[in-house]
């Protein structure tokens, strides 16, 4: 099955605010191989086969993040196999880029952040009949990976950039409050909860995938809705099956007392933490 895809809802882009955008994007295109979809003078959109899966955006008042907010912890690029992944880990140690890695189970991962401090996870699912459910919950491991078996699985492919049928897996988001994210997220927005990590973290899904949003109180409770003038996530956008399905996730969200407003085509809300959502319909 594949869960970027109609009919199942999931988060298809996101938008950072940055403060060096010339330097953001040389990040972005050279050292993780996005292509340029759109170039403007404030905004560079960014993706692979086409798809657009980054938006960076500029503005004279965006001001350095300091302290600690609701907001991106950080956001995953899904490779279409592992032969992509080891190319990708071989060509980030020739950069000298620091990375950290995990096995998920359901998953193996990289982790690095951009030059701006933004959490980025790369990684390639394992085939959902190789996860591991246990009732209604996927089981999910933070193990060591086996690097040495993904680099060679690399086949010593020369590596060329991100391949198409690349596309953002999931989000995963600090939020001020987990039990009311977790309200918001299965009862507003309809995703079902796939995964708990105690009383710190838990992750929620559409279609039985193992997580299209993590969220976590690891910035602490309580904390504040990222300023509009800080860098960092300005918003994500989740695709919805068709246009009674955003009604549908419309009537909830207003029934949830959330804030929900039509611009065009888009619906735009925000979780309780203030991470703003748009909801379009494939």
């Amino acid at each position: 099955m594949n869960f970027h895809q109609k009919p199942v809802h999931y988060v298809e882009s996101l938008i950072l605010k940055v403060l060096d955008l010339k330097g953001m994007s040389r990040f972005y295109t050279e050292i993780l191989g996005f292509d340029i979809i759109e170039e403007k003078e404030s905004e560079t959109v960014l993706g692979a086969g086409g798809e657009a899966i980054l938006t960076l955006k500029s503005a004279p008042e965006y001001k350095a993040k300091a302290g600690r907010f609701a907001g991106l912890y950080h956001f995953a690029v899904l490779l279409p196999d592992r032969k992509e992944l080891g190319k990708v880990l071989l060509h980030l140690h020739e950069q000298r880029i620091p990375i950290g890695s995990s096995d998920h189970q359901v998953s193996e991962a990289l982790y690095l952040s951009d030059p701006e401090g933004n959490g980025i996870e790369i990684y390639r699912d394992r085939e959902p009949g190789e996860w591991e459910w246990r009732g209604d919950q996927v089981h999910m491991t933070v193990d060591p990976l086996d690097v040495q078996e993904v680099a060679q699985a690399s086949n010593c492919e020369k590596w060329d950039g991100m391949p198409a049928g690349t596309v953002l897996g999931h989000i995963h988001l600090h939020v001020s409050d987990l039990q009311a994210a977790h309200d918001f997220y299965t009862g507003a927005i309809g995703f079902g909860l796939v995964a708990n990590l105690g009383n710190q973290a838990l992750f929620v899904s559409d279609g039985n995938y193992h997580h299209h949003i993590g969220l976590n109180i690891w910035n602490g409770t309580g904390i504040p809705a990222l300023p509009d003038h800080t860098a960092g996530l300005a918003h994500y956008v989740i695709r919805v099956a068709d246009k009674q399905a955003q009604q549908a996730m419309h009537d909830r969200l207003q029934a949830h007392g959330a804030e929900v407003r039509m611009e065009g085509a888009a619906l735009e809300t925000a979780d309780p933490s203030g991470n703003r959502i748009r909801i379009i319909t494939a």
